[in-house]
């Protein structure tokens, strides 16, 4: 069975400033999911499914959807805020999504198959597609608790305007993961990449090799019942429901799974460089760096 690729698209694009994912950044309008669902179909992805806030659903529709009929089939679910498991309410003033494992567990009902969950503002590149591909297609079928990530080396993951979001990853010998801890501010800080602690402080986090997450993930339907049920208990632990801004983040979900003993998650190495669009002043080099691959044959100037 073909696996599915299952693209997070409801960030509000807070520091960057509208709906960046429909933002045009190739030479003839191509967005940067466009560039990754081009890889994926390269690397024998046999289905789309997006999650996306309800709102801009008729554009996503007009820009997006339209362009892949023919391609590849796809599906449209939705992340809402008040989506909660039964006996849970949205608490009052919040206005956050509930985070990248809560818009995961959005496509419980579209996927039944071994699948690759993105971000739709990463530019991941083709062999990433190829090595979470492989990976998926060659599980036996019914597999479970067999899971992998793309680890991109932390040097390779920055932007030069400001700090970024990532996942810093530990791994055995084996090449499995470890841990997988959220670290929402690195940058480099006087030429060495840190991130800012609990208290404020800035840690470095050793060295440019260190692996990350860049929310490129391969799982099986299993993790789905596997969230359903750790989302339970991250609702009623009281500091995240008054938090308004308390996130079910995909690292803190996979974390409980392989600290238990329950999954397991390899490591796949690439030395790519990874770029996006995470500031607005980001933009002009990313259109840049998209027409040289286009202009090295990379990518032909219209994808679809």
């Amino acid at each position: 069975m073909k696996p599915t690729l299952f693209l997070l698209a409801a960030g509000m694009g807070s520091r960057y400033g509208g709906l960046k994912q429909l933002d045009s950044l190739g030479p003839n309008g191509e967005t940067i999911m466009d560039y990754s669902i081009y890889d994926a179909i390269q690397a024998g992805f046999g289905k789309l499914v997006f999650v996306i806030r309800k709102d801009f659903e008729q554009d996503f529709r007009d820009k997006i959807i339209s362009k892949y009929e023919g391609h590849i089939p796809c599906e449209l679910v939705f992340q809402a805020l008040d989506d909660l498991p039964e006996g849970f309410t949205c608490p009052e003033g919040r206005v956050k999504p509930w985070g990248t494992n809560h818009a995961v567990l959005m496509g419980k009902d579209a996927i039944q198959e071994p699948f690759c969950v993105i971000n739709c503002d990463d530019f991941y590149n083709r062999d990433a597609f190829m090595a979470i591909g492989k990976f998926l297609s060659e599980l036996p079928e019914g597999a479970k608790n067999d899971y992998a990530m793309v680890g991109f080396r932390i040097g390779n993951t920055l932007s030069e305007n400001g700090s970024v979001a990532r996942g810093v990853c530990g791994k055995d010998e084996n090449g499995n993961l470890t841990d997988v801890v959220e670290r929402t501010e690195i940058m480099r800080v006087d030429g060495e990449i840190c991130y800012k602690d609990e208290k404020g402080e800035w840690v470095p986090v050793g060295g440019e090799n260190v692996p990350v997450s860049m929310n490129m993930w391969g799982f099986t339907p299993d993790y789905f019942e596997y969230s359903q049920e750790f989302f339970k208990q991250f609702l009623s632990d009281p500091k995240n429901m008054e938090n308004l801004k308390a996130e079910f983040f995909i690292p803190l979900m996979v974390d409980k799974l392989i600290n238990d003993g329950t999954a397991t998650v390899k490591v796949l190495d690439t030395t790519s460089k990874w770029f996006g669009v995470t500031y607005a002043a980001d933009r002009d080099a990313v259109v840049a760096k998209i027409q040289s691959l286009v202009d090295e044959g990379v990518y032909p100037a219209k994808l679809f």
